[in-house]
């Protein structure tokens, strides 16, 4: 079997990990994860993304509200509230124990690639899951009412500000996180897979790493990517309302504009097949919702049927 990599965001982009990892060997799949949402918030390093790929692919992901764990306690929320602390981004009981051992393993020295590897194989999880760089990149939001750091914009602010442009702070001087970079560089690269997450706000600060782009560029392997926008709209976040404001018309040709020189193909659902003919690349139609496993895996097994 091929080796699999994944590009991949929050919520929508675990999603199809999920079900890449439901159909590939534990080895033959590594997911390369968005840092660009991490943020220190009471004194510990929180990383968004690579928590919600975690508990997605360990089935402890909360799927009701889409992220954090299931059944979670927020005694520690309450008890911060009557103290008079921040409370603007909630960390569940369970959620918070993951941010602890994450920063002290990272104040005794490890790389978040370390760290990240050991919270998966804590979790039982066998393919390998890889921040996209061990270096600090955080996404910043420029917005009508002035610049603010990615999750004050996302959850605080809950992406009402009009976003004017973002900036990848760090990224010129990161580099590609060792794994990442040797799973890009592997001879049995089959394909590289971007997954539905936002473009911009969790794919962009990926691509916006030194090294990753030439990699995809310079590898034999189609890079493929799954459109986040269903009809014109996002199944979960703000990608159509972030293309307005950027001035793009929501759909899926803006979409493989977007990633011009990057993919090679194209997934779409089959609510958007009129637009199939129209794109700039080749493009497989079929479901893309993944409102459970069976849609997980069964979307999983369609992209790697057409690629390999």
């Amino acid at each position: 079997m091929s080796h699999i990599v994944a590009l991949c965001g929050g919520v929508g982009g675990a999603k199809l990990a999920f079900g890449l990892a439901q159909v590939l060997p534990p080895q033959d799949l590594t997911v390369i994860v968005n840092t660009g949402d991490d943020f220190e918030h009471l004194g510990l390093h929180i990383s968004p993304d690579i928590d919600t790929v975690l508990y997605t692919l360990a089935g402890l992901a909360d799927r009701t509200r889409g992220w954090g764990v299931a059944d979670e306690s927020w005694n520690f929320m309450a008890a911060l509230g009557r103290l008079g602390g921040e409370t603007w981004f909630n960390l569940g009981d369970c959620d918070l124990a993951t941010h602890v051992e994450r920063t002290r393993r990272l104040h005794s020295g490890e790389t978040l690639s370390q760290v990240t590897a050991a919270l998966a194989r804590a979790l039982g999880i066998g393919p390998a899951i890889v921040p996209m760089s061990d270096d600090a990149v955080r996404t910043v939001v420029s917005t009508t009412t002035g610049e603010m750091p990615f999750q004050r914009y996302f959850v605080a602010e809950q992406c009402k500000p009009v976003v004017t442009a973002l900036q990848f702070a760090g990224a010129d001087a990161a580099h590609l996180a060792p794994t990442a970079a040797a799973a890009l560089a592997r001879s049995d690269l089959g394909a590289v897979i971007i997954c539905p997450s936002n473009p911009w706000l969790s794919i962009d600060p990926i691509l916006a790493v030194p090294g990753i782009a030439a990699a995809l560029a310079a590898g034999s392997a189609p890079v493929i990517a799954v459109s986040p926008l269903v009809g014109g709209r996002a199944i979960k976040g703000p990608t159509a309302k972030l293309m307005t404001e950027l001035g793009l018309i929501p759909g899926v040709a803006a979409i493989a504009r977007h990633y011009a020189g990057v993919i090679d193909r194209l997934v779409i659902d089959g609510a958007d097949a009129a637009d199939a003919a129209a794109l700039p690349c080749p493009a497989l139609v079929t479901p893309t919702v993944m409102a459970g496993d069976a849609e997980r895996i069964a979307l999983a097994r369609a992209i790697l049927k057409w690629v390999l």
